[in-house]
């Protein structure tokens, strides 16, 4: 999914810095509503000001449960990785490498974008169905998930675009929970997404007190996804991000029954970045170039644009009825960028 705000604010995040915590903060939501063919709303828990990463997760959204058909049209990504995770529905992936792929609860999508990739995801409907014919929202399935941005180190983030997806992901079971390992490692087993720095990302379903290893060299953070859980004597409920900061060899929890929650972290990312719109850069001219070669590709043939910074994807021309276009780029802001401070130390 791409950020579709038609008003993004540039987000300039300062490298990470070794030595945070360990403690627990509680960073709020936001909703934002995206546009689009059809709107739908989600909570973004990064990039926040005065916390733009865990390591070098970059972006993190949760969307639904609701029953909107997703329909995203092709739209750019440069310098970061896309993590696709979908909790309810299923969501067919197209991009300009050539992938046509439909992912499922439990699969995951990774894609590379690198100097630039595009992409579409629509959700797969009933054989039938329309969303919008009269009542054909009721009918709609469930969608829920969660995307989240990877921020490409510099020394691979020019290189060329690819994808992967994994459909068998390794699983963790020990006393009190159980883990699916989407990147990184965790507990001894290593999801095969192949990423560019040292990172982790779990999904843990969990009742009663448990103890989670971590990795004391990165700094982590945990999303409550369903029921709720005390973190250091703080309860943490579905809705803010809670971070932890770095030095905890493990983590203590006491999990309510049902409950789900992601575990992120990283090491601290020592680079800065800037982030508007779908692109991560270094610098404001460097996006504003980005912006102009997406705008560019529109005014060529399909031919011209398998070539062009972004490529083409199949199945979106003029003929495809709901699914023909693309997403134009919004108008970059009249400012230059200004830095903005991390304040991660504990109130």
């Amino acid at each position: 999914m791409t950020n579709l705000e038609t008003a993004p604010s540039q987000e300039v995040c300062p490298a990470g810095h070794p030595g945070q915590g360990p403690f627990v903060q509680l960073w709020p939501a936001r909703e934002v509503p995206l546009g689009g063919v059809r709107a739908m709303n989600v909570s973004r828990t990064l990039p926040q000001r005065g916390m733009p990463t865990v390591g070098a997760w970059c972006f993190l959204d949760s969307f639904g449960p609701d029953r909107v058909a997703m329909s995203v049209l092709p739209h750019p990504h440069m310098g970061l990785q896309t993590v696709t995770w979908p909790l309810q529905g299923e969501v067919r992936h197209r991009d300009s490498v050539g992938s046509d792929v439909v992912v499922r609860p439990g699969q995951l999508n990774i894609m590379t974008a690198g100097r630039g990739i595009s992409h579409s995801e629509f959700g797969v409907l009933p054989a039938g169905l329309h969303p919008d014919a009269p009542d054909g929202g009721a009918l709609l399935p469930l969608s829920r998930g969660l995307q989240l941005w990877v921020a490409l180190p510099d020394a691979v983030r020019h290189r060329a675009p690819s994808f992967q997806q994994i459909v068998d992901l390794p699983v963790v079971a020990a006393d009190g929970f159980r883990g699916t390992v989407l990147v990184g490692e965790f507990a001894g087993e290593r999801s095969p997404a192949i990423m560019y720095s040292p990172i982790v990302g779990v999904e843990i379903s969990a009742s009663g007190p448990i103890e989670l290893p971590l990795n004391p060299e990165f700094e982590h953070a945990v999303l409550v996804l369903d029921g709720s859980a005390v973190i250091d004597g703080q309860e943490v409920d579905p809705g803010p991000l809670a971070f932890l900061g770095m030095g905890r060899e493990s983590l203590h929890l006491d999990a309510a029954p049902g409950t789900r929650f992601m575990l992120l972290g990283g090491e601290p990312f020592e680079e800065d970045i800037l982030m508007w719109w779908n692109f991560v850069g270094r610098t404001h001219e460097e996006v504003e170039q980005a912006r102009e070669d997406w705008e560019a590709q529109a005014l060529l043939n399909d031919e011209d644009a398998r070539t062009g910074r972004f490529g083409w994807i199949h199945g979106h021309g003029p003929d495809a009825g709901a699914e023909a276009g693309r997403i134009p780029a919004p108008p970059m802001p009249g400012v230059q960028l200004k830095p903005r401070s991390r304040n991660r130390a504990a109130d």
